[in-house]
């Protein structure tokens, strides 16, 4: 049982912020619900029986806890086709059915993969309907009556205009104004909804003035209206179509609604399939007693949250809001004027067709796919329209993922001449990869460089061919492979696209050395050296040579690196740094010597006074076998010993409790890592004082920093003269070192 505590703490929660939430989405659901209905062709009382059942069950039972779910108008053309085809009783079956369909969806665990629609196919389907929302609505704000089809509504629509109804045309521009000017209105002012207060406004001019038009009509009061299904008659192979079709749309709308709201809220994550099952019963209710499909709708969703909503109760009560006021207040809908539901409605209907979206679209290369659904939806239907644009967007898909683009260029002044291979190699690409490798001149020198991430076994003979009837002309050719996809592998190996981890594996083959030694045999200890050397000269050089070819005329490293020389650290690696950025020095255990040693100070002056770096870095590392040896004690030979006698004062500040040892410890790392710390921040410090440092840090701001690399996590951490502190991996980390020869503490 529920402590009391808990249920008072849960109670006041809900009066102080679910409740206002849901009147603030009441009042946003009544105008909609109405107005969807009338643009489906259903009774009005459908509408707000929809609004109810999506409040009320939707909400308690779906998988997102502030999502609000109603009728909603991706679905009107969809219903409006179904109630001209079969007849609105038979239209309740079939949501009936959809909603049964939504709730084996949820329990078979797959509601997840109806994301997988392309988002742009979805985007241009929302389009296409608010097109069709706006089209038939236009002929009713304009005092007439909306035709079935979105073309006839576009041709018929200049004899509308010439005969249009003033009065009804004005209420309806009257509630157009108020839904766009509303967001330049005071604060106080738009804590009423745009909706509400254009449809109030409206039907509050059309009582006062004196004009005549046409009304919402409600037969009776809400329960009056509720009524069971008919089986449809006719094709049973477009029914069922007509299900799975409701059942699809209201599916993917209610997840894409439950993804988007997750984005504007910090509460619970919306659990999908529960959200499907939650979906399927408001659907198969509302359908069994005479209600519109559902789904969950973002507008009153995000209002939801807006209005401070923290639990499913707010959506609960919005439902119940519906209710009491469809059943009390039925004289007061009927007030409302058809032309003022319109304007609302085209409003929505524009609010659907949203430029970013277009330009997302011609961004990413899918603007065909946008336009075909559209046009498919506005002037076929919503079901072709969208496979339509499905089976555009699949062939797209496999035209980028077979596509390969192949140039040839001599190399100017060389006689040298290059072939680059980009993209997937396929059987489908061989007339292009053919043709273009046809055009090299026999005899020559060719240098082919293959980024490829797939190659199958016909793209791999096709260019084993040629390059053996190259050579067999009297011509070279050197194969530089850059992709994930190999010639040496794919002769052995299933063609696969795994990309990631494989590419960084080959970066760092020439360091592999136990790799190497397997495959060249463990007596050649000079074979993985050789191998590396093989494999860089295949594979990078080229990759370096425009580096290097910048920086002909001298180096201008970025930074003085002074690291151990322990094998497991790669300077380069662990700083994202390239060829020419770091001067590195490397000895056991990052040491500076005292001035009987002029190893480290010999460098040191040369990087810079000469060089000019901008800063000087000493890294450690955890495991140092230095710093075990320090704390030990335990002699290792005269020369390590000799050599570790400049560490002794690091032990020193490490026994005596220095606050670097202290930070280690409270983050878990033992002993020798401390250490290994502590030492890094002493050497530090005898870098400071060194004179080449001291002027160069007054003249210039040389940057002076200490750094520790963990094995264990791959991660690097900076060592300042009080602790540790994280480096953010978004920021680059001499930016943000004071150019004072402090170390700065970089956020955690």
């Amino acid at each position: 049982m529920e402590p009391t505590h808990d249920l008072t703490t849960r109670l006041r929660s809900i009066l102080r912020y679910d409740v206002p939430a849901s009147i603030v989405v009441f009042l946003v659901a009544l105008p909609l619900s109405l107005g969807i209905a009338i643009a489906s062709g259903a009774p009005v009382a459908a509408g707000l029986i929809a609004g109810v059942i999506g409040g009320i069950v939707a909400g308690a039972l779906g998988g997102s806890v502030v999502q609000v779910s109603g009728p909603a108008a991706g679905l009107t053309v969809v219903v409006a086709e179904s109630i001209s085809r079969f007849g609105f009783a038979a239209t309740c079956f079939i949501v009936a059915a959809a909603g049964l369909l939504q709730i084996a969806f949820g329990l078979s665990r797959v509601a997840r993969s109806a994301l997988a629609v392309a988002p742009v196919v979805v985007h241009a389907m929302l389009a296409g309907i608010g097109i069709t929302i706006a089209l038939q609505q236009a002929h009713v704000l304009l005092g007439g009556t909306s035709h079935s089809g979105a073309w006839e509504n576009l041709t018929a629509l200049p004899g509308q205009v010439m005969s249009l109804h003033g009065a009804s045309a004005v209420l309806g521009l009257l509630v157009i104004a108020v839904m766009f000017g509303w967001k330049y209105m005071p604060a106080k002012v738009r804590a009423v909804p745009a909706a509400l207060a254009a449809i109030l406004l409206a039907t509050i001019v059309s009582l006062v003035a004196p004009v005549d038009v046409a009304r919402v009509q409600i037969d009776g009061s809400l329960f009056d209206s509720l009524g069971l299904p008919e089986i449809p008659s006719g094709s049973w192979g477009a029914i069922a179509l007509t299900i799975v079709t409701i059942a699809l749309i209201a599916s993917v709308e209610s997840l894409l609604s439950a993804v988007a709201v997750d984005k504007l809220h910090t509460g619970p994550r919306a659990d999908f399939d529960r959200e499907m099952i939650g979906q399927g019963a408001a659907n198969t209710v509302s359908g069994l007693i005479g209600g519109l499909p559902i789904t969950g709708v973002i507008v009153r969703s995000s209002t939801n949250v807006a209005a401070g909503a923290r639990t499913r109760a707010s959506a609960v009560l919005h439902g119940v809001w519906l209710l009491v006021f469809s059943v009390f207040l039925v004289s007061v809908v009927e007030q409302i004027p058809l032309a003022a539901l319109a304007g609302l409605l085209i409003v929505i209907g524009t609010q659907l067709v949203k430029l970013s979206h277009v330009r997302l679209a011609h961004l990413t290369g899918d603007l065909v796919v946008y336009a075909a659904t559209l046009l498919g939806v506005v002037f076929l239907n919503l079901l072709e329209g969208v496979l339509i644009g499905l089976a555009i967007a699949a062939v797209q898909l496999i035209i980028r993922v077979v596509r390969i683009a192949v140039h040839v260029d001599e190399i100017a002044g060389t006689g040298r001449w290059l072939v680059r291979i980009d993209g997937s190699a396929t059987f489908l690409s061989l007339p292009r990869l053919t043709a273009s490798l046809a055009t090299v001149p026999a005899g020559v020198p060719v240098t082919v460089e293959m980024t490829v991430d797939f190659l199958d076994h016909a793209a791999h003979e096709a260019i084993e061919d040629w390059m053996i009837a190259h050579r067999a002309t009297g011509g070279s050719v050197d194969l530089v492979e850059i992709g994930e996809a190999r010639m040496s592998r794919a002769a052995v190996e299933r063609p696969s696209r795994s990309m990631g981890r494989a590419v960084l594996d080959d970066v760092l083959g020439p360091w592999q050395a136990a790799q190497n030694r397997a495959a060249f045999g463990s007596d050649a200890p000079s074979a993985s050296l050789v191998a590396g050397v093989a494999n860089y000269n295949r594979g990078h050089s080229h990759l370096l040579r425009p580096h290097l070819e910048e920086m002909k005329s001298g180096q201008d490293p970025e930074a003085f690196f002074l690291t151990c020389a322990d094998s497991r650290i790669v300077p380069n690696v662990i700083t994202c740094s390239g060829p020419g950025d770091l001067f590195t020095v490397r000895n056991v255990g990052n040491l500076v010597p005292g001035s009987d040693d002029a190893s480290v100070d010999a460098a040191l002056a040369f990087a810079v006074d000469v060089l000019g770096v901008r800063a000087v870095v000493v890294c450690g590392h955890s495991s140092c076998g230095a710093m075990a040896g320090l704390l030990s004690g335990v002699s290792a030979g005269s020369g390590i010993d000799r050599w570790l006698e400049h560490g002794k004062s690091s032990v020193e500040r490490f026994r005596a409790g220095d606050p670097v040892a202290r930070a280690a410890d409270d983050a878990g790392f033992a002993e020798v890592d401390q250490l290994s710390m502590v030492n890094v921040a002493v050497q530090v410090e005898k870098l400071r004082a060194h004179p080449a440092v001291q002027r160069a840090v007054a003249e210039r701001g040389l940057v002076v920093s200490g750094m520790f690399f963990d094995l264990a996590t791959a991660r690097v951490v900076e060592v300042t003269p009080h602790g540790l502190s994280h480096i953010d991996a978004q920021a680059d980390v001499l930016d943000q070192l004071r150019p004072s020869g402090e170390v700065a503490q970089l956020p955690g």
